[in-house]
């Protein structure tokens, strides 16, 4: 009797852990290209990645059982290149101007609007009309980043040809910048200059801010051929997360909106 029931424990045993193998199994990774793009992503590179992507995917992950979500860093200037190499399966927050048309790619779209500002020192009797002429300016840009007032050429031998350029890898560095007078102009999305200003008010009084926008940017999620999901099944899963009330206050966390009207 005893052996019988060691046989029963065994097979149950036995069963659930085939059962458990095909669950794991079933669950398909989908991998995100992510590069330091404040706030959508900060620093993803680092061991503790921060920004609404992140959030974004843990919010995804929670939210079904099919797929699990995980982040893989790449850089601005590369990251069209490994979507080409398959080196992850989709990006999120890409703007049509910024030059992956010619990559094969599905694209889908995020209902995300954004917009970049040109940023100067304030000074006395400086207005609106300071950001009209741009030719002559000094700018502090982010490397590998597109810019609308040079026709959206990351290019860096070209923009350092055709304007005054210094290129760095951080936005703060770049207000700085701005503030000690080493350059005259950055741009920065309108978001992230949101959320610097609550983190250093004091800046407020410093800077002024265009009502130029050098771009607006409608985000779009980029899927590579044979990715695990298609923008359809993307789409279906965000809309998940805005019904249930869980995408719209994630997307105010970081000065963003979701449009109602495709």
């Amino acid at each position: 009797m005893i052996s019988h029931w060691r046989q029963l424990f065994r097979g149950v045993l036995l069963s659930a852990l085939l059962l458990s193998g095909a669950v794991q199994a079933a669950v398909q990774e989908v991998r995100v290209g992510a590069y330091h793009f404040p706030p959508y992503a900060i620093k993803p590179e680092s061991s503790t990645p921060s920004g609404l992507l992140p959030e974004l995917l843990e919010a995804l992950n929670s939210s079904q059982t099919a797929y699990k979500f995980k982040l893989v860093p790449t850089s601005a200037t590369r990251r069209y290149a490994d979507l080409k190499t398959a080196r992850y399966d989709l990006i999120l927050f890409e703007s049509p101007a910024w030059g992956w048309q010619s990559i094969p790619h599905q694209s889908t779209d995020l209902y995300i609007e954004d917009a970049e500002v040109y940023v100067a020192r304030q000074e006395a009797r400086r207005d609106q009309h300071y950001f009209l002429e741009l030719a002559d300016k000094r700018f502090a840009l982010y490397s590998g980043y597109h810019y609308g007032f040079a026709g959206f050429n990351s290019d860096p031998d070209y923009l350092k040809q055709h304007f005054k350029v210094t290129f760095t890898y951080s936005h703060d560095s770049n207000l700085l910048m701005v503030q000690r007078k080493r350059v005259d102009l950055t741009i920065v999305a309108r978001s992230y200059l949101a959320l610097y200003f609550r983190d250093n008010p004091e800046a407020r009084s410093q800077l002024l801010v265009s009502e130029r926008e050098d771009q607006v940017y409608r985000h779009k999620a980029l899927l590579r051929p044979g990715s695990p999901i298609d923008g359809a099944q993307l789409q279906q899963m965000l809309g998940k997360l805005r019904d249930s009330g869980a995408l719209l206050p994630m997307l105010q966390r970081y000065q963003l909106s979701m449009l109602v009207d495709p």
